[in-house]
């Protein structure tokens, strides 16, 4: 089978690193702090990597209301502890870090901090791929000096074509990006669609590198990376071994080796790479955090479509609720409401609305009700086209239901914000810093008081690991004991 397979000629395939964000995002609820990261930092610096993932999607949000961690001094440690290898921030278009549309002066005041805070590498994407709202973040990164490339967000439905794909990619050409990246956050893209998607795209784009960006959440994507690559992308994101598999990205040493294995040029140090899976591995140790393991492969996930870390979540909270042994029953109402809402992507914020209409319409049924007797505002505000544009049809009938005769939303959905800067300053300030103002724009002062009153971040972690574990370190193999004298174990 291997030595049939027709390749494309060998070539230099670059990687990202998604270690310290997407990574731990995924197996370790985001929870990874700034002193978690200052061993291994410098190590991914020095491994040869295209760039390195640190802030965005929900790691900005974690810093601030939960570790208590400022990201923006977050931004500035880590492009000091990282010289070579330049460092990425990933936003949600328009939407920043949040599920909210932010006021274009919001939107263009944080590009100018991300290239102020040391990022190089932006990285936007929009949930619903209307690239409107991708227009003024792309545009202001530019502006700044920063390396973008674009996303567009895969799922599986009859209206996300490669054709919609491609006209997507050509937006995104016209607002001046450096490259394109195909976002695949649950995990659904198979070696099938990748052998039509990619050469779609790569039409579109030219000479523009493209990259794939792909989770593991049934269990195809370590060789779908693979054909990705035979069909013409350019730049694979991985995920030290560590924090790969499982709901995470597929594993730096495994992608890299295989490549090579195809005859790619693959530009990385994989003994530095070891040496951070082997520090994870003490902070996993340490912190009672899951490593990553393979995922089984389920045909039901590609129906549902939810992340990973949504589905287990769910089954606690339905637990909670009362309905506990119904998750099934709830994911394949979620599928449905995706039908009938015109093919929303499941990713934050559509795939917690289209969960909780389920939810809904679930616990609707058990009392009588109809389907979309209730529905959320933020269903409401979706359907009308509040957050941009719909990828499929929905029903007139449905629609009147939903909306209650309220007239669609056609216009770009942040030119609808009014501008907020001057407000904030004036209602919340006086700031020390632009970055403070930010921070108060995306946050309540509750929030806001909180992350100022922990102070500096601290840097002093330290991975605890036994003097036999050192010892073995030391020696550089894994020996039996009747390699050491009683001596040399005293004390383990």
């Amino acid at each position: 089978m291997q030595s049939s397979r027709k390749r494309n000629m060998p070539r230099t395939i670059k990687l990202i690193d998604v270690t310290l964000r997407d990574a731990h995002q995924c197996l370790w609820a985001t929870r990874m702090t700034t002193g978690m990261m200052r061993e291994i930092a410098p190590k991914l610096d020095r491994a040869g990597f295209e760039a390195i993932d640190l802030v965005g999607g929900a790691v900005f949000d974690v810093c601030v209301r939960y570790l208590r961690e400022d990201p923006w001094e977050r931004m500035r440690i880590l492009s000091q502890w990282v010289k070579e290898t330049p460092l990425i921030i990933h936003t949600r278009g328009q939407s920043l870090f949040t599920f909210e549309f932010f006021a274009d002066d919001v939107v263009e005041l944080a590009a100018e901090r991300f290239a102020a805070n040391g990022m190089r590498y932006h990285t936007p994407y929009d949930a619903l791929n209307d690239m409107r709202n991708l227009e003024i973040p792309i545009k202001a990164a530019k502006r700044h000096g920063l390396y973008v490339v674009g996303g567009v967000v895969f799922t599986h439905s009859p209206v996300h074509t490669d054709a919609y794909y491609a006209k997507k990619a050509q937006e995104l050409l016209k607002h001046g990006v450096d490259a394109v990246f195909l976002k695949d956050a649950s995990g659904l893209l198979t070696p099938e669609r990748i052998a039509t998607i990619v050469p779609a795209l790569k039409k579109v784009l030219g000479t523009k590198p493209l990259q794939i960006h792909t989770h593991c959440n049934s269990g195809l994507a370590p060789y779908v990376v693979l054909q990705a690559v035979e069909h013409g992308v350019d730049v694979v994101h991985t995920a030290t071994s560590t924090l790969a598999n499982g709901v995470s990205h597929s594993p730096t040493e495994r992608v890299t080796r295989n490549l090579r294995r195809r005859g790619h040029d693959v530009p990385l140090d994989l003994d530095l790479v070891k040496e951070v899976a082997d520090e994870l591995k003490l902070i996993a140790d340490k912190e009672g955090k899951p490593v990553g393991t393979p995922n089984e492969y389920d045909e039901f996930h590609f129906q549902h479509q939810c992340p990973g870390g949504m589905v287990s979540n769910l089954a606690y909270q339905l637990e909670t609720m009362g309905l506990k042994g119904r998750l099934d029953e709830i994911l394949e109402e979620a599928w449905h409401v995706r039908e009938d809402l015109g093919y929303p992507i499941v990713v934050s914020p559509f795939a917690q609305y289209i969960v909780t209409q389920a939810v809904l319409n679930v616990m609707g049924r058990d009392q009588g009700k109809q389907r979309f007797d209730t529905v959320p505002d933020e269903i409401r505000l979706y359907v009308r086209g509040g957050y941009g544009e719909i990828a499929g049809p929905i029903d007139p009938n449905l629609y009147d239901k939903i909306t209650r005769g309220a007239a669609p939303i056609t216009e770009r959905p942040g030119a609808l914000v009014p501008p907020a800067l001057d407000r904030i300053r004036k209602t919340r300030g006086p700031f020390t810093s632009d970055d403070d103002v930010l921070l108060a724009a995306f946050y309540d002062d509750n929030n806001y008081k909180a992350l100022k009153a922990a102070g500096p971040i601290k840097t002093d972690y330290v991975a605890a690991q036994s003097p036999l574990v050192t010892l073995f370190r030391e020696i550089g193999n894994r020996p039996t004991i009747s390699n050491f004298s009683l001596k040399a174990l005293q004390g383990v």
